[in-house]
């Protein structure tokens, strides 16, 4: 049964404002096709009403076909490597070992990182297991073994091995990073019921047998608009816990947009007092403080992903035009703005304040920023001429450079000339017109690496089907086999399979606004996209794959996360 903890309190929904505009993104509007509805204006109906079509949609899927997974007996323990995402190798064999109140967590002597690691793993373990797990580099004795080595270089900086017998499991990685996905591993080995909160009773076994892993991606991301609805830090941290689950690495922050301003710059201070004071319906807004802001990139940093942070430009830039009339050519500030259109503002290309204006913001989130990238959006600048386009980001991507960054860029940067070791995120669908797709492509052929987000595969935001109550269709429904069952080397005619970095699953927030709205339009669809940016090639198949993702129903349940119970999946019998 679907709780109102799915989408929120009634309280909740009553609030939630709704769109005051159609949302157009018209890049991709011209032609439909069978998966490709007319623009849907239905999350605009009462909140009342959008709880009860829930509750049909999720009535409706057993009504639909689909035989539910045979529920797991409770001792079984998982088998090797039926886990999300597939492992790159897992040999299954032995004993399996099981975890009991004399079990303790050992890391190697002196290292810091792995002593943080074992100090998350027993943070995961011990309120559902009840057992005390600590966490000691006493090298004696059996139990769980995180070990960092330095030999194990084909391991890479986010690879790991995992070995189970019956006296022990042996986590063994080259870097932190893998060592740390290799405890994601373990997590998902044990019986759902170790996510609980609250104490549930054993066993609690690991399958025997030794599991080899390797990403197929480096690059493998989730991005998070937190300008069209403010998200909190608190928020944001619970998307990153679910994000890691899955190794996840990168989190994009939309941090700038029409709607609202969300991170504090000091030498343009109302950037976020001002512009960031209203959201899409209106509503508070909100904005992040730089120590906010900080703690965030040092949560995610704690579970191993990268914060990537988005200042979209010279578009989507309404709130910053709002807040300094000064960077508008007539300097004539507009009102702030609370609806969906998209590519009516733009920064005025020929003002020197501008490129003050994008020096001083750059430098200041680049210095709260550890990562290597920084995304200056680019896309839909549907006001601003390609001449003017190509001039500002010819002054804008050496900016970046200045301070240290990576460039990353919607796909449309590469109409432009995009910096040497740039990427440029392809958010095109099946309909975008060839020319579109062949200036991606030759730009990929140049040396500019693509990050793969097609809008109608992988845009978490997109409703699954007509009923759906959250989300919108411009790009199509997006059902849980259309989003995991295609290949990012081969999706973008003419790229090389060698320039792809990666895939991302964007999650706009034009129709959300909570984090029970976050987690039923991301599961079950992250979990196939992250498998997409991990797993091997050869292990790419929907038909085992849709029985390991109903394998996670009751880990969520365990989570408190509501989601999706899409016909297409076998999920567990209740």
């Amino acid at each position: 049964m679907v709780s109102d903890r799915l989408l929120g309190s009634h309280d909740e929904l009553r609030q939630r404002p709704p769109s005051k505009g159609p949302f157009v993104r018209t890049h991709h509007r011209a032609q439909r096709t069978a998966h490709r509805p007319a623009r849907s204006r239905a999350h605009r109906r009462p909140a009342l009403a959008l709880l009860g079509s829930l509750l049909l949609v999720a009535a409706g899927a057993g009504a639909l076909g689909v035989a539910p997974a045979s529920a797991a007996q409770p001792d079984a323990a998982t088998p090797l490597g039926q886990i999300v995402p597939a492992p790159a190798k897992a040999t299954a064999g032995g004993s399996a070992y099981a975890i009991t109140a004399k079990t303790r967590i050992r890391v190697d002597d002196g290292s810091r990182d792995a002593r943080r690691i074992g100090d998350y793993l027993a943070g995961v373990l011990r309120p559902s297991t009840g057992y005390k797990l600590p966490v000691t580099d006493d090298d004696a004795g059996d139990g769980i073994r995180l070990e960092l080595s330095k030999k194990d270089k084909g391991l890479g900086g986010e690879g790991y091995r995992l070995t189970s017998t019956g006296r022990s499991v042996t986590v063994v990685a080259h870097a932190p990073a893998g060592l740390f996905h290799g405890v994601q591993t373990l997590r998902q080995q044990l019986p759902a019921r170790v996510e609980s909160a609250s104490r549930q009773s054993g066993p609690w076994r690991v399958a025997g047998g030794t599991i080899e892993d390797t990403p197929r991606y480096g690059y493998r991301s989730a991005m998070l608009d937190v300008s069209r609805h403010f998200f909190t830090v608190s928020q944001v941290k619970r998307y990153i816990d679910e994000l890691a689950l899955y190794k996840v690495n990168k989190l994009h922050l939309h941090l700038s947009d029409d709607q609202g301003w969300r991170i504090a710059i000091d030498s343009w201070p109302r950037l976020a007092t001002y512009g960031g004071s209203t959201q899409v319906g209106g509503g508070a807004g909100g904005h992040y403080t730089k120590a906010q802001y900080k703690d965030i990139v040092r949560y995610a940093a704690s579970r191993y992903l990268e914060v990537v942070p988005e200042i979209d430009m010279p578009s989507h830039t309404n709130a910053a035009l709002a807040s300094y009339a000064e960077l508008n050519c007539d300097g004539v500030a507009p009102p702030l703005y609370t609806g969906t259109e998209v590519g009516f503002s733009s920064l005025c290309v020929n003002k020197a304040v501008t490129y003050d204006f994008v020096d001083d913001v750059v430098r200041e989130l680049a210095a709260l920023t550890p990562g290597k990238y920084l995304h200056i959006g680019g896309d839909e600048a549907h006001s601003t001429s390609q001449e003017d386009y190509n001039t500002f980001m010819d002054k804008v991507q050496p900016i970046v450079a200045k301070y240290g960054k990576t460039v990353v860029g919607w796909h449309q940067i590469t109409g432009a000339v995009p910096a040497k070791g740039a990427l440029a995120q392809y958010w095109g669908t099946d309909d975008t017109s060839a020319a579109e797709k062949a200036q991606v492509a030759d730009a990929a052929k140049n040396g500019t690496g693509i990050v793969i987000s097609p809008a109608d595969r992988t845009y978490l935001d997109m409703k699954y089907n007509k009923d759906t109550p959250l989300g919108l269709a411009w790009a199509g429904y997006v059902e849980v086999q259309r989003s995991y069952d295609w290949d990012p080397a081969t999706y973008l005619p003419g790229a090389p399979a060698a320039a792809v970095r990666g895939v991302e699953a964007p999650m706009w927030s034009e129709t959300l606004s909570t984090s029970a709205h976050l987690d039923y339009m991301a599961f079950p669809r992250l979990p196939g996209v992250a498998e997409l940016g991990w797993s091997p090639a050869a292990s790419h198949d929907w038909d085992a794959y849709k029985a390991r993702l109903a394998a996670q129903a009751p880990r969520w349940d365990a989570l408190g996360i509501g989601y999706y119970k899409s016909p297409q999946v076998p999920w567990p019998a209740a």
